[in-house]
């Protein structure tokens, strides 16, 4: 870059040459600075030729005289001074109402100096303005000066030289500006500069601040963004262009600075946009060989175009962008959390459960996971994800039976925006599109519609997907892993399952053996679950003994629940009679008890068997509970749906599933005991269940054979 010249034009040599060392110490590496005087000759003749002239006020008496100095069409501009912060501070400390003189070359400058030291609040010294001729009409101690001694009259006894006044930061910002070395207010020297110089121009200070942070935030947002930026003006010229531009057009930015814009990119439309001011969307275009899209926006204001910036996007850096946005999923929860040595159990059935996963795993064919309700089939479908060659990929699990239809749908699929009322702004892509290149784990696969089963085969079958409300296909690669409780043979010869899908899921299948077949594993996993707990308790004999006999109809689910009743009891070792509710029911079935406690009382546990009921466990609880919470319902004049009831035998501690509940409340009104409802309209007790009820609550409990 050529180096610019600046000429110091003032009145008094000494003045001049300190406003040009001033001016040197911030544009000296890029610009030289000359000086000369009114007073030494220097400046009343013709001046050179010079990029910049900074012309003191006073060093000439009109424009016509600064005409006949400075060479025709040449850029000029005035000097304007200030004083320092630590000159005011200096002067702040004189006790308020001193007198003092305050001694110039000239009454003018005199004066002045006095009044824009008043605009800056020194307004508490009464200055008298003193000059060569002026008379000292009264006596005074105290006089300041601008570097100015020489003219401070005899018998002062004290004289504060504040030095030359220094130009002010807003004439030094315009020097910059007009040499166009914007780039230097952002270093150290120019900052410190502006920051010592006292100013009461608090708008422009404000403004200037604002619009150095913008400007940085600007160029700071620029090499942030991972797309090409580059920005021209109203004049087409190019002001802006990002480190990722330069490297997709194959330019330097310095090269390109203040060039039109379509003729260092000729492939882009600048003057088509600003023309019409309207956007042109993204095109394909290749350079060098790669395929990049190019779009252009311009920029308007009051309905004006004040320019464009143009956008360019390699096309393989937005496919890289996708599967890297995928992988973020992985940071949001979106992960295996098991692996196999989360499989814990050392029976023979559940170590041949670990080797048949092992193998599985390996392949990339679907996996159908068989068992009951809380035997960890969620826990063994992450233990496939994480031990296949999609472990880095995101694993991700929906319950399909607990979803509307057409909730599920848009979970599944994604959709487009606008798809249905309360879609999102720009659609949401689907959880296939979310596992691209990992698993998703359908559990209750049972439960899902007809309809919906249609679509996942075409996805199993296709790889593809398809937005609801859009019309784009997605190819996707993802492995399905499914969970079901039921038999899906009998659900395929009942009609509610295809038979195709099931073949499509049952791949691969792994019957999870339930907890009452794993001998020796109850013991293992009681310990595991009391150090997850952080438990202190001892399990005596007895209940030990129990446990073991215990036919676990909640399977580890029911375990885990045991042992976290088992740490709230307080007890240090645990005997019979802290055994949870259900468990106690159990135990008083087996005594013979016409109620739980033996007392004749209704236990809050409902804990009487009740052999000939199938859908429920054997010892009743589920079979009473239900009747009885029916019961109090219609006292209260109130139905009771699934869900409600569902909540109430968690809160006491009967472990229960939505599939067991809905099962039982079946068997119930086939008895004749209860009345169904369809949809939210609930259930109720009927005349034949509150009368077996009451019969129960009196002691005499039975049930009516079907």
């Amino acid at each position: 870059m050529r180096k610019k010249t600046i000429v110091v034009v003032g009145l008094d040599p000494r003045a001049a040459a300190f406003y040009a060392g001033q001016i040197e110490e911030l544009f000296g590496e890029y610009a030289d600075v000359r000086c000369f005087s009114v007073k030494d000759g220097s400046a009343t003749r013709q001046l050179p030729e010079a990029d910049l002239f900074v012309i003191s006020t006073d060093a000439y008496g009109s424009a016509e005289e600064v005409a006949r100095h400075v060479p025709i069409d040449s850029e000029t501009m005035g000097i304007e001074v200030s004083y320092r912060w630590s000159t005011l501070e200096e002067l702040w400390c004189i006790p308020e109402g001193t007198k003092a003189l305050f001694v110039n070359m000239t009454e003018t400058m005199s004066r002045e100096a006095i009044s824009q030291l008043a605009s800056l609040g020194v307004n508490h010294i009464h200055f008298i303005p003193f000059y060569p001729g002026a008379e000292l009409k009264e006596p005074v101690e105290l006089a300041v000066t601008p570097d100015e001694e020489r003219y401070v009259p005899a018998g002062i006894k004290r004289v504060i030289n504040i030095g030359q006044r220094p130009c002010t930061s807003g004439m030094m910002i315009e020097v910059a500006i007009r040499l166009g070395l914007e780039q230097l207010l952002e270093t150290e020297p120019f900052q410190a500069y502006l920051q010592s110089i006292a100013t009461s121009n608090y708008s422009f200070d404000q403004m200037y601040a604002r619009s150095c942070r913008l400007e940085s935030q600007f160029h700071i947002l620029m090499e942030i963004l991972g797309d090409g930026l580059v920005g021209v003006n109203e004049k087409g010229e190019i002001f802006a262009c990002n480190r990722q531009a330069c490297q997709i057009a194959r330019v330097e930015e310095k090269l390109v600075m203040g060039r039109r814009g379509e003729e260092v990119f000729p492939y882009i439309p600048f003057y088509s946009a600003m023309k019409d001011k309207q956007e042109i969307p993204a095109k394909m275009t290749k350079l060098y060989g790669i395929n990049v899209g190019i779009s252009v926006i311009p920029v308007l204001r009051q309905k004006e175009c004040i320019g464009a910036f143009a956008v360019l996007q390699r096309y393989n850096d937005l496919e890289s962008r996708q599967t890297s946005l995928r992988n973020q999923l992985l940071q949001k929860g979106h992960m295996a959390k098991y692996t196999i040595d989360d499989v814990l159990g050392e029976s023979a059935c559940i170590r041949r459960t670990r080797e048949i996963l092992l193998k599985m795993a390996a392949t990339e064919s679907p996996v159908l996971l068989v068992g009951e309700t809380g035997t960890g089939k969620e826990l063994l479908a992450h233990a496939v994800h994480c031990a296949s060659r999609r472990a880095k990929g995101p694993f991700i699990a929906i319950n399909v039976a607990a979803m509307p239809e057409n909730l599920l749908e848009s979970e599944l699929f994604g959709y487009e925006e606008g798809a249905f009322t309360g879609a999102k702004k720009g659609g949401r892509p689907g959880l296939f599109e979310f596992a691209h290149e990992g698993t998703l784990f359908l559990d209750e696969v049972e439960g899902m519609s007809p309809s919906m089963q249609v679509k996942l085969l075409r996805v199993l079958q296709e790889g593809e997907v398809m937005r609801v409300g859009g019309g784009r296909i997605v190819r996707v690669d993802v492995r399905i892993v499914a969970a079901t409780n039921e038999s899906l043979e009998q659900k395929v010869e009942e009609g509610s399952f295809r038979r195709d899908l099931y073949y499509r899921l049952n791949a691969l299948t792994i019957l999870v053996p339930p907890l009452r077949e794993r001998d020796g594993d109850i013991l293992i996993l009681l310990n595991h679950f009391r150090r997850q707990v952080g438990g202190e308790f001892d399990i005596s004999q007895e209940v030990r003994d129990f446990l073991l006999h215990y036919p676990w109809p909640g399977n580890i689910r029911e375990l885990r629940n045991a042992v976290e009743y088992f740490n709230y009891t307080g007890s240090r070792v645990i005997g019979m009679a802290d055994l949870p509710p259900t468990m106690m029911g159990r135990l008083a079935g087996k005594s013979g008890a016409g109620t739980a406690n033996g007392t004749g009382k209704l236990p809050e546990s409902y804990g009487d068997s009740v052999p000939d009921v199938p859908h429920i466990s054997a010892d009743g609880a589920l079979f009473w509970f239900l009747l009885g919470e029916l019961y109090q319902a219609e006292e209260k004049r109130e139905l009771i749906g699934r869900e409600k009831l569902l909540e109430t035998a968690r809160g006491r501690h009967l472990p229960v599933s939505q599939r067991e509940v809905r099962l039982a409340l079946a068997e119930l009104s086939a008895r004749g005991l209860v009345k169904v409802g369809r949809g939210r309209g609930g259930s109720r007790i009927t005349p034949t269940g509150r009368a077996q009820w009451e019969q129960y609550a009196a002691g005499a409990a039975g049930i009516p054979e079907a």
